[in-house]
């Protein structure tokens, strides 16, 4: 079997290749502004924010409160 084929270093690949393109985190031109991946949502009982990635439990993180509320987006789509 090719080493090279295997799935660990394809994984490593095309992470030295992002990391050799300024991926990761930087946001649109390396203004250094960490892109957020996932959604902000604030529990309902005692108020904390929490970011909710995919995968991740419907759960505050502070108390374990399962209602949370999506926080409004302050971006303006308007042209």
């Amino acid at each position: 079997m090719n080493p090279s084929s295997s799935p660990a270093a394809a994984s490593s690949s095309t992470t030295a290749t992002a990391a050799a393109t300024g991926g990761g985190g930087l946001g649109v031109g390396g203004g250094g502004i960490p892109l957020i991946r996932g959604v902000e949502y604030r529990c309902g009982d005692c108020g904390a924010r929490n970011l909710i990635k995919g995968g991740d439990p419907v759960r505050c993180r502070q108390c374990g409160f399962r209602i949370l509320y999506k926080t409004r987006t302050k971006r303006c789509e308007f042209n």
